[in-house]
């Protein structure tokens, strides 16, 4: 089993930036791809990011790329969000996952998740 804890959410300015941290613990993510969604009031949620295991390739959904940075750090267990130029539209819960293989977009194709950390842009 792994155990996802987010933190570093908050209430922050349009334009302004903040980082997310994904600490995993009861086993290594190491052979994992990690994941970040995130859900906005009254919607479904959906895929932000991911990386793979190593670390060498990531993907982004189109409204993140260029503002948004996923990496990892397997030593500390740990897999990050850098959040730039943040927008209202921004505004929702982020949570991180797990998974196995790689390019996985989808909530079903992960097997674990944090509890989420709330990150709100106001204008």
């Amino acid at each position: 089993q792994v155990q996802l804890v987010e933190s570093g959410g908050g209430l922050v300015q349009a334009g302004g930036s903040l980082r997310l941290s994904c600490a995993a613990s009861g086993r290594t993510i190491s052979r994992y791809a990690m994941g970040w969604f995130r859900q906005a009031p009254g919607k479904e949620r959906e895929f932000v990011a991911t990386i793979i295991w190593h670390g060498g390739l990531t993907y982004y959904t189109d409204s993140v790329k260029g503002r948004f940075t996923i990496s990892r750090d397997n030593a500390k267990n740990t897999v990050y969000l850098q959040m730039t130029s943040l927008r209202p539209e921004d505004t929702a819960v982020y949570y991180c996952a797990a998974t196995t293989g790689w390019g996985k977009k989808t909530e079903s194709e992960y097997d674990y998740w944090g509890q989420g950390t709330q990150v709100t842009v106001s204008s």
